[in-house]
């Protein structure tokens, strides 16, 4: 649940009590996939420098290879800086390993200060995403989704950058400026290293001379005062950082030394500081005549040109995927927090907060141990995975936080007691299948899937002994495929009946943004887009609909009738929840289901970030989350599960909130499910407290033909539940700690739960229950590879 246009109000009104409540914010580093995200607020300049004499500095630098994909959005660029701005790309797309596409957002304008040739920040902040180095700090977005190998926050752009549109630019496309003209390429080389992860997030009080840094990152954590204290260690809001941050500051990463000859590299630190410039560069008396290096000073002379940004620059962004060495201890760590074991299969889960003072205790590592066998175990962060134990025994953990000065007292876990997993069989080996769906096409169960790794869609058809593999779309882009990439949500119907079934599926352009829709009928498939490549982006309470030019690439759902096939889907660019109907005419009628006006039930909320629908003979049902308010760290503060219905042919909708703000719980969403069972419809989704403030807690689920009664999961001893949530007769798969398990659904007894899986996932993914030869199987991904799981 993110920002999205028409909460962008929102923001700004909330921009100063985020600031304030920074100030009193103690990041805590929470068990995967428990991810946090902050916004950036901090710019990365690049200044003017004075006329020189006309000189080109060549800069072959060192490059990593090249494996990053840079996708520009300009804003107001003339034609001849969209070239100087793709030859920086270039470079750093060789320059910077990613696997994630880095999109940056850049915007030609006049500059407030004339002597501002460019700026930069990251997109986001993101602490304790999954493989972080060092989980108590704060990576910028590109930076996190290299690491992490995933897209953290698929609605931002990783790097924003603006360029002076009133600089006297070299605009020939030569890289030869005069001595009173700036080569923009070299401005962007500069400014992408910013964007990518060379820029300390602190800030000055000129008044008080005091130094705040409530989001260190790890480019803080390796800048270190001559004494060998940590940037980011140091108090904040103080005296002692703002001194920290006019005096003598050095790099500490092991390559950036390497890089520099063995010195540690002087980073700029004016007696006066200059916000944009101080610490975020290298010291432009010691690096300016470096040649190689001289991209990162603060300072672009007219007339200098730089080829690329330099093996030192490389060293330092490349230190930053590996944890910073630690500081100097000032205290004995305090005991770890809300310390949990979570079941496994012959092992444990062992999850903890940070102690309170984790920043400045420069923890070591974390010891954990077994109370039953006496055994210890060290880790260096939570999760901790315990194994060689035995299922059916019961075990609980001691944990406690060590530094150079001691350890802190060791806290006791909850009781677990280890269970078997279910048993996997890789379906399709080659192919991750993070978004799927299932149905029953001609008998025989259907599953159409995505393939990351190669972007396209697929789908597997069980013919009652094997299972018969074909792409779907993608892969060539010919006869109506498009080679763009389709790894994202997919919905699945089938219209028709007997030998006339038509499989009905829908997905997601992932370049475009467009909403796709392929039919199969056993023999080949047809090819349409639905909705998103219209002329332009309607407003959002818009009543007559024609085809958007707007992002519907989030979600969808379908559902078909004797009136025809629906697909319902979420408009991003307004926060609204379309459709889309075609009946006898062929032709696909559009229309806003919900999100654009308090009349007639309907809400002004943010929704269908999680979305599904079933029909029952002419009845359909759509679930979906609906986003009411959001804080300054883009996470809902508060939010219900609203439920749309409607009969036959009927262009009015009856809506109903199932869940939402009230007693306990603050958000209900996340994740939805909704599926039919021989009892009625089933929803469930995923509800929150204010104290958890966007991290689910537990799980809700309510038949929604038989009763307004909504019964509540707790997962206590299995972990916080997530994604994938699939619910199917009695019994629900949910996430569970980055893992999967089950629960039994049951309003009058307390239900059970059991593990599906130890595996752990990396990324959001879906889940859906395909019956095979009368044996019920959990479609999902495992390990990277759709798999079928049953007990």
């Amino acid at each position: 649940m993110f920002q999205t246009s028409r909460f962008r109000h929102l923001l700004r009104s909330l921009a100063f009590l985020g600031l304030v409540g920074g100030l009193l914010y103690t990041p805590s580093a929470h068990a995967l996939p428990l991810t946090l995200e902050r916004p950036s607020t901090v710019w990365g300049y690049t200044l003017a420098g004075p006329n020189t004499k006309h000189v080109t500095t060549t800069t072959s630098g060192v490059h990593l290879e090249k494996q990053s994909n840079f996708v520009v959005t300009y804003n107001n660029f003339p034609e001849w800086a969209k070239a100087d701005v793709q030859a920086a790309i270039d470079i750093w797309s060789a320059s910077f390993s990613s696997t994630v596409p880095i999109t940056v957002d850049a915007t030609w304008a006049r500059s407030s200060s004339p002597g501002v040739l460019g700026s930069a920040r990251p997109g986001n902040y993101f602490a304790n995403f999954i493989n972080s180095p060092d989980p108590i700090l704060w990576y910028p977005s590109a930076l996190a989704n290299a690491i992490s190998g995933t897209d953290l926050d698929k609605r931002n752009p990783e790097i924003i950058i603006q360029a002076n549109s009133t600089a006297n630019w070299d605009q020939r496309n030569d890289r030869k400026p005069t001595s009173s003209e700036y080569d923009l390429t070299s401005v962007f080389i500069h400014e992408l290293g910013h964007g990518l992860g060379f820029l300390s997030t602190d800030t000055y009080d000129n008044f008080y001379k005091y130094g705040i840094l409530e989001q260190p990152t790890p480019f803080d954590a390796f800048t270190q005062t001559p004494d060998g204290r940590r940037l980011s260690d140091l108090p904040s809001p103080s005296i002692d950082l703002g001194t920290a941050l006019t005096n003598t500051l050095v790099w500490t990463g092991a390559l950036g030394i390497s890089a520099n000859g063995g010195v540690k590299p002087k980073l700029y630190t004016p007696t006066r500081y200059e916000s944009g410039s101080s610490v975020s560069h290298l010291d432009e008396a010691t690096f300016s005549a470096s040649g190689l290096d001289a991209v990162m000073t603060p300072n672009l002379d007219a007339g200098e040109v730089f080829q690329g940004p330099g093996p030192l620059a490389i060293a330092m962004l490349t230190d930053l995927r590996s944890k910073p060495p630690v500081g100097i201890s000032n205290t004995i760590p305090q005991a770890p927090r809300n310390v949990a074991a979570l079941v496994g299969d012959k092992s444990a889960l062992v999850t903890f907060d940070l102690p309170a003072n984790a920043r400045t205790a420069q923890i070591t590592a974390y010891s954990v141990t077994n109370t039953i066998t006496g055994e210890s175990f060290s880790a260096l962060s939570s999760p901790i995975s315990i194994t060689g134990l035995q299922n059916g025994v019961a075990y609980s953990f001691g944990i406690s936080a060590q530094n150079m000065l001691g350890a802190s007292n060791s806290v006791l876990t909850n009781t677990i007691t280890p269970q078997p997993s279910w048993k996997a069989s890789p379906l399709d080996p080659s192919s991750d299948g993070l978004h799927l769906a299932t149905t029953l096409f001609r008998g025989q169960p259907a599953i159409v899937y995505t393939d990351k790794t190669r972007g396209d869609l697929k789908v597997a058809l069980w013919n009652g002994k094997a299972w018969r593999k074909l792409i779907v779309d993608g892969r060539g882009g010919t006869a109506g495929r498009t080679s763009h990439n389709l790894a994202g949500p997919v919905s699945l119907c089938v219209s028709g009946s007997g030998l006339k079934e038509i499989l009905q599926i829908f997905y997601t352009d992932m370049v475009d943004k467009d909403l796709r829709h392929a039919t199969y009928n056993n023999v080949k498939f047809n090819y349409e887009i639905v909705d998103g490549n219209g002329a332009s982006i309607l407003p959002y309470d818009a009543i007559e609909r024609v085809k958007t030019a707007g992002d519907v690439s989030v979600s969808n759902a379908c559902a078909v009738t004797a009136e025809g096939v629906q697909v319902f889907y979420r408009d991003e660019s307004q926060g609204i929840l379309l459709g889309a109907f075609r009946g006898a005419t062929n032709k696909w009628i559009y229309e806003i289901v919900d999100g654009d006006t308090k009349n007639n039930d309907r809400t002004t909320g943010d929704v269908g970030t999680s979305l599904k629908a079933v029909s029952v003979g002419s009845k359909v049902s759509v679930l979906y989350d609906s986003i009411l308010t959001i804080n300054q760290q883009h996470a809902s503060t508060s939010g219900e599960v609203r439920l749309a219905t409607r009969i036959g042919g009927s262009t009015q909708w009856t809506y109903k909130t199932l869940d939402g703000p009230s007693g306990a719980i603050a958000v209900a969403g996340y994740g939805v499910s909704l599926n039919k069972s021989a009892d009625g419809v089933i929803a469930s989704w995923l509800t929150s407290s204010g104290v958890s403030s966007s991290t689910p807690t537990q799980i809700r689920w309510t038949n929604i033909d038989k009763s307004s009664l909504i019964s509540t999961i707790a997962t206590d001893g299995y972990g916080a539940p997530s994604s994938p949530l699939s619910v199917n007769a009695k019994t629900l798969a949910f996430g569970c700690q980055t893992r999967l398990c089950t629960s039994s659904l049951s309003g009058t007894t307390k239900p059970t739960l059991m593990l599906i899986s130890n595996l752990r996932q990396v990324e959001r993914s879906d889940s859906d229950w395909v019956t095979v030869n009368k044996v019920r199987y959990l479609a999902t991904s495992l390990a990277g590879k759709l798999s079928l799981v049953k007990p």
